[in-house]
């Protein structure tokens, strides 16, 4: 649709430096610019990124955290949605070269390929899985050497802490999210509306419009998987098990009710959880940290992350 020309001169425009510009031409495959391409690389400059409306609960995170250590922050929840869709599909994980990076590379814990029941069901998991696959790759690329490592990740006894909260099996009981689609789907639908408003609730901490955008692009994918897992659930008739799912998640991030099942107070299908305004809610990193790390309080692991996540931006909110 739009010439390389029209390309390069789009990512000058929103990077802030050199090296912006072009891990990002990498990253984005626009290479083979030619001498067209690189005319208009050289020829333009980039003023300063316009600082992007924070809510004020992020204020404080904005003015501390650089944009690379917020797209870290992300690159730890691609790890944990690619080794779970990953192990789904295929019954392993991310290849080790995908895993390397600053910071202790842990390993992964439980996850095994799922036995689906249904065609369907089997093709949301594998376009899913090839997606975040394709996240961590791109997030890698573009922090370069900065890249975290993957760290340790829990498969299994997480999913047990995390359902034995919502109510979805009695203590002592344990939670297989892989030993079948229903389980598969209702630990999908555990992660897919976190991301969903961890990308969101970041977007105001990016100053970097270049960075901004990759991650806007993101976020709508993130929706779109949070929708397909959604609406499987509520055709399978589990839509009283995703409002428990969901109310365990609010009991984590703090005192706001902003968190939806795939049903409504009145059981009619809830799809698309937004506000009053029709828009979807947000979550500081901090608040993301309290659900993976299944905790409402100040911590730097637990939950999905045994032994916290890599990088500047590490700690849960201090929510009870």
């Amino acid at each position: 649709m739009f010439g390389k020309r029209y390309a390069a001169s789009m990512i000058n425009r929103s990077a802030e430096n050199e090296q912006d510009r072009r891990r990002f031409l990498r990253a984005a495959g626009v290479t083979g610019l030619g001498v067209v391409g690189a005319g208009a690389l050289g020829g333009l400059t980039a003023g300063p990124a316009a600082a992007a409306t924070a809510h004020p609960a992020a204020a404080a995170e904005e003015a501390a955290v650089s944009d690379g250590a917020v797209l870290n922050f992300a690159l730890n929840l691609e790890y944990l949605e690619a080794e779970f869709y990953l192990h789904a599909v295929t019954g392993r994980g991310l290849a080790d070269s995908m895993t390397t990076g600053t910071g202790t590379r842990g390993g992964v814990t439980g996850g095994r390929a799922v036995r689906f029941e249904t065609k369907a069901a089997r093709q949301y998991a594998q376009e899913i899985a090839a997606d975040e696959k394709a996240h961590v790759q791109f997030l890698r690329s573009a922090l370069g050497s900065a890249a975290v490592s993957r760290p340790a990740i829990d498969l299994q006894s997480s999913f047990t802490a995390a359902a034995q909260a919502a109510g979805l099996v009695k203590p002592g009981r344990s939670f297989d999210a892989f030993a079948c689609e229903e389980n598969f789907l209702l630990a999908a639908f555990l992660f897919e509306d976190v991301g969903v408003t961890a990308y969101k609730g970041a977007a105001p901490l990016i100053t970097n419009k270049t960075y901004l955008e990759a991650a806007a692009g993101i976020l709508a994918v993130e929706a779109y998987h949070a929708a397909t897992i959604r609406s499987a659930l509520y055709q399978r008739g589990d839509g009283r098990a995703t409002v428990k799912l969901s109310d365990a998640r609010d009991s984590l991030d703090g005192a706001g009710d902003d968190d939806q099942g795939v049903i409504d107070s009145h059981g009619n299908v809830n799809i698309v959880p937004t506000d009053p305004n029709g828009i979807a809610y947000s979550r500081s990193p901090g608040q993301v940290l309290n659900i993976v790390y299944l905790t409402p309080k100040a911590a730097t692991s637990g939950g999905f992350f045994p032994q916290g996540v890599n990088g500047e931006v590490n700690t849960s909110a201090a929510n009870g």
